[in-house]
């Protein structure tokens, strides 16, 4: 402890100006920014009546609804509150967020307090009884004392070289890509149930066809069967027709096998219970109409700009871009400037004496000058990690391209060939009504009323298969433009192109309360609502 009255320790505060005008330097990192290829236009089709919910979670919920099926929209969202998946990524969140408030923390002074008492009566170091020291020329009657201290501890590492700002970034940047993958996370279970949800309804559509059939074999086969009691059908044509009516109960039983694994995965995915959910299905329509789709641009680069996955992979490169330069800095010297500020009180036998005390200092610099190689390695290390997510950026940027082409040409195929299907089906009932007629009126065979049903029914199927299929291809396409989710740098829209890596600290938020139940955690006890 230096005494009040010792003269200030002024050397020491003129070496300020200098070890801060070394903090504006900094190290070179590589490009935060990189460019990725994306194509100038779409190949595929781009449906006309395309429109955006605007993010927000309110009208997320809406766009589901314009299916006419709200109960879909309930499924989503019990499904995002029961997935493990998204709650990972909420704690992947709140990890990030703390790593950012300590890199922060780390650039500014730290201050920490001590508070001590010391009673003693062996101020010479000899050995104490009561109150007599014994020393090594005998004994001594030395009075106790004591000794109370509270001292501030301020500490504070300078940023020469820029390694603390770099970490700060990177922990910025991490915590921006962890906030996308939470989204990215919703936004994969929404389309996984809706996937889900769409597969159950076309089961039910296809067990009504399979029903339908089986209760046409089975009355085709009770006639035959009663005419050729009485000799006017051959028992060959009895055989047949039986034969027919238990292949169509044999798929029906599939049918409702299948129907019903689909609702054990559906509760499996919702958390809800197994009774309320079958209830709940049961009481729906099996026929699904489909809701506007999601908005897909003109230029590829604006609408891949909506993905929470591909942003995620650009704050990834910026977070490496920093890492990179933190790993650098450590290979450079480190100052740090500490000192004390304090009161001592020394109390004996009714004596009290106050003292007040400070020092400044050390200031220490430390060079680093023998590691075996080690900082070298790490910064190799950190520089290497940058590259692979420059190269996995890249790669997700051509693999949404991909999604978006498939999922526009699969949406707009499936509605290129639902007319086709739909006119398949009304001439093949046509054709069959005809057959069953003349068969009942004798003008027709067993044989032709059973290729009639055959190729009615395969015609039905065919078009609730088609019907699955546009469905699929239009959550596809939800999915591959990003559902809905907005960048936290776009003020009302999604504008910054792909291909450029925006650098952004804002974090994702929206006005809904509605949703407060599947917000991301803050560290105050808030919540910030992000877009789904």
């Amino acid at each position: 402890m230096t005494p009040k009255t010792a003269p200030p320790a002024a050397r020491l505060l003129a070496a300020l100006p200098l070890a801060l005008a070394l903090a504006a330097c900094g190290v070179t990192r590589p490009p935060a920014i990189v460019q990725a290829p994306a194509p100038a236009q779409w190949r595929s089709p781009v449906p006309a009546d395309a429109l955006p919910h605007h993010g927000s979670t309110a009208d997320l919920a809406q766009w589901w609804r314009r299916a006419g099926d709200p109960l879909l929209a309930e499924l989503i969202e019990a499904a995002q509150a029961a997935s493990p998946n998204v709650a990972s990524a909420a704690a992947r969140v709140t990890e990030a967020r703390g790593a950012r408030t300590q890199a922060g923390a780390a650039l500014a002074p730290r201050l920490d307090g001590n508070l001590s008492a010391t009673r003693s009566a062996s101020p010479l170091g000899g050995t104490s009884t009561g109150s007599t020291t014994t020393t090594g020329t005998g004994s001594t009657s030395v009075p106790p004392a004591t000794v109370l201290q509270a001292t501030l501890q301020p500490s504070w590492e300078i940023d020469l070289f820029g390694g603390l700002r770099a970490s700060r970034d990177a922990a910025i940047a991490r915590l921006d890509a962890g906030e996308a993958r939470w989204h990215d996370a919703r936004i994969a279970v929404a389309a996984e149930t809706a996937n889900a949800y769409f597969a159950e309804r076309a089961c039910a559509r296809q067990l009504a066809v399979a029903e339908a059939d089986t209760r046409s074999r089975t009355e085709t086969a009770r006639l035959t069967g009663l005419s050729a009691d009485a000799g006017f059908t051959a028992p060959a044509d009895a055989a047949l027709a039986r034969a027919s009516a238990a292949d169509a109960s044999g798929r029906l039983t599939q049918q409702r096998a299948q129907c019903r694994v689909l609702r054990h995965g559906m509760v499996a995915l919702t958390g809800l219970p197994a009774e309320d959910l079958d209830r709940r299905l049961d009481a729906q329509s099996a026929i699904t109409a489909l809701p506007t789709p999601p908005a897909v641009d003109a230029v590829p680069a604006q609408t891949l700009s909506q993905r929470p996955d591909l942003f995620a992979a650009e704050r990834a490169v910026a977070a490496a871009s920093a890492e990179a330069g933190a790993a650098q800095a450590q290979r450079y010297p480190r100052l740090t400037l500490s000192g004390s500020v304090g009161r001592l009180q020394l109390r004996s036998q009714g004596f009290r004496a106050s003292l007040d005390t400070w020092s400044v200092g050390p200031v220490a610099l430390s060079v680093p000058l023998f590691d075996g190689g080690v900082s070298a390695a790490n910064a190799e290390s950190a520089r290497a990690r940058y590259d692979e997510a420059v190269v996995q950026y890249r790669a997700s940027v051509r693999q949404a391209v991909r999604e978006v082409e498939e999922a526009l040409t699969n949406l707009d195929s499936t509605r290129q060939r639902a007319a086709d299907a739909d006119t398949a089906v009304r001439g093949y009932q046509a054709n069959f009504d005809a057959a069953q007629s003349r068969y009942q009126t004798g003008l027709a065979s067993l044989f032709e009323l059973e290729d009639a049903r055959r190729t009615l029914f395969a015609a039905q199927t065919a078009r609730v298969s088609l019907q699955r299929e546009s469905n699929e291809a239009w959550v596809a396409l939800y999915r591959a433009v990003g559902g809905g989710w907005q960048r936290p740098d776009a003020d009302g829209a999604a504008t910054a192109p792909a291909t450029t890596a925006g650098m952004s600290n804002a974090t994702v938020t929206a006005p809904d309360a509605k949703a407060a139940s599947t917000a991301i955690p803050t560290t105050t006890g808030a919540t910030a609502t992000p877009r789904p």
